[in-house]
């Protein structure tokens, strides 16, 4: 006799189906959190950005046009086929991971803001170029972080960045150069 799985969506009153971790792990999210990493293409595409700006000044017009998106934003944007299973999981994900993902995603976003806004007051591309550089550099620890949340590692122990922490961090960008 094969024992069931456990479905994620337990409760048979939802119009959503039973989702188990076969079906997560299919779609490219980690069964253990309900949590999948594609959000952080989000942040890669910006990193990527960020990083090309020296060699591609015109980057920077598509970076001024970089608008944060929140987990469920960027999901619903998509043309992920699985889009409505990964937001559906998003809704009943393992709730330390779901909570220091946002927090971190919210950091994330922040800086880019805050970084994109300071692209438009900047006079010269070697200003910029030192700002993108300082900024590629901060996120992508972060990305780290969150993709690492994302998979279940170390949940319990990983530490969160306090607002005021993450509102320094926004504000040491901000004095770079």
């Amino acid at each position: 006799m094969t024992a069931q799985p456990t479905p994620l969506f337990p409760d048979s009153a939802t119009s959503r189906p039973p989702i188990d971790p076969a079906r997560l792990a299919a779609a490219n999210i980690n069964p253990k959190t309900g949590l999948a990493t594609d959000y952080l293409n989000h942040f890669n595409e910006a990193i990527m950005l960020l990083d090309l700006l020296p060699e591609m000044p015109e980057c920077i017009v598509e970076l001024i046009g970089w608008e944060p998106l929140s987990y469920e934003e960027h999901f619903n944007g998509s043309n992920l086929k699985d889009r409505e299973l990964t937001i559906a999981a998003y809704e009943v994900a393992e709730p330390i991971a779901r909570v220091r993902l946002d927090e971190l995603a919210d950091t994330m976003n922040a800086l880019l803001v805050a970084t994109c806004e300071a692209f438009q007051k900047r006079a010269s591309l070697d200003a910029a170029t030192a700002l993108a550089a300082d900024t590629a550099a901060r996120l992508k620890p972060m990305v780290a972080r969150a993709g690492a949340i994302i998979n279940g590692c170390d949940i319990e122990t990983s530490e969160d960045m306090t607002t005021g922490e993450q509102q320094a961090t926004v504000d040491a960008l901000l004095e770079v150069r």
